[in-house]
């Protein structure tokens, strides 16, 4: 009898535990369960050879791009980026990019191509500590108060594959520069 009652009981367990929705861990939900936490430290080298650290960043909204130079959808987004970040320009935000090629070869990359951004290096090591970003390319919304607003992969407002989730992104970021004006 006490075999069947904790079969009995085992198995209630066992239906109510397949009930319950599973949240399988993907790149989206990476990025979701980012928002609202704080920027990590990170200390680097700009593309002239200077220190950079994201103390600098402290009390300013901020957009963080991850990309590589032989990445082909970083360098895809990049005119979109660009764009963003002519949208705001008298805006103060602070367009980043990071990257683990070394500063020289950043600087060559930045030269050839339209990207604008203040570049860090970082190695793909220290990238990796960082753990905000899921693959490449990847975007990241800061706010003035040093937490993440939003991530997400691609930036791209002409592919429809991408147009709603960058909508958010530049919704979000609109939102934070009118609270920026209004405090």
């Amino acid at each position: 009898m006490k075999t069947c009652f904790f079969a009995l009981i085992f198995c209630f367990g066992m239906v109510k535990a397949q009930q319950t929705p599973i949240k399988w861990a993907t790149q989206e939900t990476f990025f979701e369960d980012l928002v609202g936490k704080p920027l990590p430290d990170f200390t680097g080298l700009t593309t002239n050879g200077k220190s950079f650290s994201s103390i600098e960043l402290k009390e300013q909204i901020v957009v963080i791009n991850f990309w590589f130079e032989n990445c082909p959808p970083c360098i895809a987004e990049m005119p979109e980026l660009s764009a963003l970040q002519k949208r705001f320009a008298s805006q103060k935000i602070r367009f980043i990019g990071i990257t683990h090629d070394s500063p020289k070869s950043a600087r060559r990359f930045q030269k050839s191509h339209d990207y604008n951004y203040q570049v860090v290096s970082l190695t793909s090591d220290e990238i990796r500590k960082l753990n905000i970003n899921h693959g490449f390319p990847c975007n990241v919304l800061v706010g003035k108060n040093g937490k993440i607003l939003y991530a997400m992969a691609n930036i791209s407002f002409s592919d429809p594959a991408f147009r709603p989730k960058s909508t958010i992104f530049e919704e979000l970021l609109r939102k934070e520069v009118y609270q920026k004006t209004t405090e």
